[in-house]
């Protein structure tokens, strides 16, 4: 279920990057499309207790808030890359670069900084679970896109 669920993702990120179109509606979709099939991932996976539930989905659903803020970050990135990869200088892959690192470092952040949130909120072993599962998609989505995405060729500067 869980590769199928990126398969789509990746098939559906592919599509919209080949078009480069930055429409927020679209994003939109594909994260609450994402975000159904994730949820399920979720709930199959990390399985907290009954009586850990109700904080568990809590603060997941807080976490899942701010991961699809830097998800739409990281169209934008890639949607400008999709637009300027032919021509790039190397100023602007150098700054495309820093922003792409900054985000990286954000959402691993926020892996970490959930991690001790979903802890509190159900126990250490539900935590574990919520970041390796985090860990792998964030890892698979990466592996996706990188494959997907041209080299640049060399600038004529």
């Amino acid at each position: 279920m869980m590769k199928r669920m990126i398969m789509m993702f990746a098939g559906m990120f592919a599509a919209m990057f080949t078009y480069a179109q930055s429409d927020v509606e679209q994003v939109d979709l594909i994260q609450s499309i994402y975000g159904i099939e994730k949820k399920a991932i979720v709930e199959e996976f990390i399985q907290p207790k009954v009586e850990n539930r109700v904080p568990f989905w809590e603060v997941y659903d807080a976490y899942e808030v701010e991961r699809k803020a830097l998800g739409k970050e990281r169209f934008d990135l890639l949607i400008e890359f999709g637009e300027k990869f032919e021509n790039l200088s190397n100023e602007e892959a150098d700054a495309w670069m820093k922003e792409v690192i900054s985000l990286g470092k954000r959402q691993n952040k926020l892996v970490d900084t959930y991690y001790n949130k979903v802890k509190k909120a159900s126990s250490p072993i539900v935590a574990m679970r919520f970041y390796m599962l985090e860990a792998y998609l964030l890892t698979a989505i990466r592996y996706e896109i990188l494959d997907a995405i041209p080299f640049p060729e060399e600038s004529h500067e």
